[in-house]
């Protein structure tokens, strides 16, 4: 049984369950329960699709209630790490790390979607969970944020190539960032904690994931579906 079983189990019973208790009240107890569960049965089958979408609502509804009790900690940036409308209307929030080749391959999709729509913010949390040189690099770039330097910092790193001590040091110095900053480390790593935290309770497991309204999203996702995402979080 993979992971996904018992959500479908639990989501086709309810559906059936709630279905069948529905058409008895509707016949007035003229009908045998069985008989309207049958009929259930049968509809489910003929039309499967209706399990995944009540699994995404399920899922959204889940996830929708802790992103309501951590909102602060999701939608509250570090310093600069921001980009577009500071009081924007929706705020996107992006999981990411420097080492993940979906991240980087995201970027333009970020950029496109801040070009379009003057109301969107985009928050960046660091989730660096690759490799130690993920960290490093995550320590760099929140120094870089509390310095109101991320955006020059994130861009110069992400076009240094692979990740390393070499392309950390070139970033933080093509943006002027002083990585030294005495007592920084205990800073930098409470963030990363906190990310880490909520990211778990989140279901995030991966980069890039998504935060957009109540919705939580995983995958280099095109820029139709942030699009979509936004919209909705926007319709309430």
């Amino acid at each position: 049984m993979n992971r996904f079983s018992l959500p479908a189990i639990a989501v086709a019973g309810a559906i059936l369950g709630g279905l069948a208790v529905w058409g008895f009240d509707r016949q007035g107890g003229g009908v045998e329960r069985a008989q309207v569960e049958a009929i259930v049965h049968d509809y489910v089958l003929a039309h499967p699709e209706i399990l995944p979408e009540a699994m995404e609502k399920l899922r959204d509804r889940e996830s929708g209630k802790t992103v309501t009790a951590n909102r602060a900690a999701i939608v509250t940036p570090f310093g600069s790490a921001w980009a577009g409308n500071p009081k924007g209307d929706v705020t996107l929030v992006e999981y990411f790390d420097y080492n993940c080749g979906y991240c980087r391959a995201s970027l333009p999709t970020i950029a496109r979607l801040i070009a379009a729509d003057p109301k969107v913010r985009v928050v960046f949390r660091e989730l660096p969970v690759l490799s130690a040189e993920s960290r490093v690099a995550a320590r760099a770039s929140l120094a870089a944020a509390q310095q109101g330097k991320f955006a020059t910092f994130h861009d110069a790193l992400y076009a240094g190539g692979p990740v390393s001590d070499a392309s950390i040091a070139a970033a933080a110095a093509k943006a002027g960032v002083d990585t030294a900053q005495p007592g920084f480390g205990k800073t930098a790593d409470a963030e990363i904690a906190k990310n880490m935290e909520t990211a778990a309770k989140l279901g995030v497991t991966g980069t890039p994931s998504w935060v957009v309204g109540d919705r939580v999203l995983s995958g280099a996702l095109p820029l139709e579906e942030l699009q979509k995402a936004v919209a909705a979080a926007r319709a309430g």
